[in-house]
């Protein structure tokens, strides 16, 4: 069974993204993905999905759409109010999709960014092995390019009948970020922690940071204190990752996010730890973060307890891929 969603309204930069294109980086191709890639894959999983089929990936104001056919959806990562023929409809669940009904997003409760998971996926080619869309190229996703007034999104072919909702496991809820807070995210020390000041160290670690309008996939820039260098001494352009904190000539640091490039030649001061970068890609403009430094050895517990509670999901679902 397959199907289309007409797009009445786009929403604010709506795309399609996976798990991110890998192996070509050395050619200037950034991975892309989802810039929250807990929230996508728990959409995926709770749609009965495997977690690298692509979501729909909707930042503030979400997209008003139309199902032609019936199917199932999951919603997970921020709570934009999204409603379903008018009524509330419930985040981190499987939903039964009447053919014909409109789902729309209204008010920002928590986060930035939410992912909608279909049954089945979204029928959209591959590039480079990845659905996911990276604008700037204008390639991937749907078109190379944020959704449209009067797009037609095709959905997969899925087989089997459709199956109960399944709420959400214990265990398994996403990190809630609410505005006006102070999100604490935790990171390990950077290759080049010790090139920074001793006050710059503990202004890292103390200091309260808010995102900067200037922001975007491929990075966060942060407003606050500005960090000085111990030395002069300039780099050699070295590889980056996804959370990557950089620190330029300003001394305001610079959090890479998923459209990072692949290399960089300003310092590294330190590394948000993986199941944090969903924080971070929570986190709108102005909102306020603080540092918190963890060990290496803290950090890959906490990575390996979670993909053990997101295999228990799984299996719990009965989702084998």
């Amino acid at each position: 069974m397959s199907g289309r969603i007409q797009v009445l309204k786009p929403g604010v930069q709506s795309q399609l993204q996976d798990l991110g294109r890998f192996g070509f980086q050395d050619l200037g191709v950034p991975v892309c993905g989802a810039m929250d890639e807990w929230a996508h894959r728990l959409a995926n999983l709770l749609a009965g999905n495997a977690q690298d089929e692509a979501t729909l990936e909707i930042v503030l104001m979400g997209p008003s759409l139309v199902f032609e056919n019936a199917t199932q959806i999951a919603i997970a990562g921020a709570d934009l109010s999204p409603r379903l023929n008018g009524e509330p409809v419930a985040m981190h669940q499987r939903i039964d999709i009447a053919a014909g009904s409109q789902l729309e997003f209204g008010r920002r409760v928590n986060g930035l960014r939410a992912y909608l998971a279909v049954r089945g996926g979204f029928a959209v080619d591959p590039v480079m092995g990845s659905r996911s869309t990276y604008v700037r190229g204008g390639f991937g996703g749907f078109q190379g390019r944020a959704l449209r007034k009067g797009d037609v999104l095709p959905m997969a072919d899925f087989a089997g009948a459709f199956e109960p909702a399944a709420p959400l496991p214990a265990g398994c809820e996403m990190p809630s970020v609410e505005p006006g807070a102070v999100t604490p995210v935790r990171v390990t020390t950077g290759e080049h922690w010790s090139r920074f000041t001793p006050e710059a160290q503990a202004e890292f670690a103390a200091a309260v940071y808010k995102i900067s309008p200037q922001s975007d996939r491929m990075g966060y820039r942060l407003e606050g204190p500005a960090l000085q260098r111990a030395d002069s001494v300039e780099l050699i352009s070295e590889a980056m990752s996804f959370g990557t904190i950089q620190v330029p000539a300003d001394g305001l640091p610079i959090v890479l996010m998923a459209e990072r490039h692949s290399a960089g030649g300003y310092l590294k001061i330190a590394h948000v730890i993986s199941v944090d970068l969903s924080l971070m890609a929570q986190l709108a403009p102005q909102q306020a973060l603080r540092f918190e430094r963890v060990s290496l050895e803290e950090a890959q517990t906490l990575y390996l307890q979670r993909e053990q509670r997101l295999a228990q999901l799984r299996a719990s679902l009965g989702v084998t891929a």
